[in-house]
């Protein structure tokens, strides 16, 4: 999963929803460092990662592109899903998409100081370009992976996974919908366990 799921599965709680968008930029033990719910977000963000991984559906998904991608894969399925979840929005909220960006992005200004020094250096071009929102088309989701393969230099290829995306959307999105379902349910128990 990618920032919107993670975002969306954390529910209303402020400080869970920063742990869990922070969680990637913060690792091994250091988010000791933080406060007790930001501490929970990000291990809520770990376990939904690992059950995301070990998820026989997302496997499913990431061995379509896998010949091309190879340990790309994952992170690929990860940004697609997103995009599911941004394009099929108002199937799982009552808020506008473009609503619940925009506040998103005031609660990170809100816990600015908080925030690790990466999310810090690239929050602005995230608001200006409004990335929450541009998941939902998929010429946003193609900036999105143009971005991760200049990450990779050139290596990983994942710019061109919009072929793929446009190939198979029906069968990404059938696992999609599948998967997020169980994940929903997964993450609500985690949370209750908190």
């Amino acid at each position: 999963m990618n920032f919107l799921a993670h975002i969306y599965l954390s529910g209303e709680d402020p400080e869970l929803k920063i742990g869990n968008f922070i969680a990637d930029s913060v690792k091994g033990k250091k988010f000791l460092n933080y406060p007790r719910r930001i501490q929970q977000g990000i291990t809520l963000h770990r376990k939904i990662d690992s059950y995301t991984d070990t998820h026989d559906i997302v496997k499913k998904s990431v061995s379509r592109l896998f010949p091309k991608y190879r340990h790309y894969s994952t992170v690929i399925v990860d940004i697609l899903y997103d995009h599911f979840l941004a394009a099929n929005w108002k199937e799982y909220s009552d808020i506008p998409l473009e609503d619940y960006t925009t506040d998103f992005y005031k609660l990170l200004h809100e816990y600015h100081e908080v925030l690790p020094k990466q999310i810090q250096n690239f929050l602005p071009y995230m608001v200006q370009d409004n990335w929450l929102l541009s998941y939902a088309s998929v010429s946003g989701i193609g900036t999105v992976l143009s971005r991760m393969n200049h990450r990779t230099k050139d290596r990983s290829k994942m710019n061109l996974a919009v072929i793929e995306l446009e190939q198979y959307y029906l069968d990404f999105d059938t696992e999609f919908r599948s998967f997020f379902s169980a994940l929903e349910l997964y993450t609500k128990n985690e949370i209750e366990k908190l």
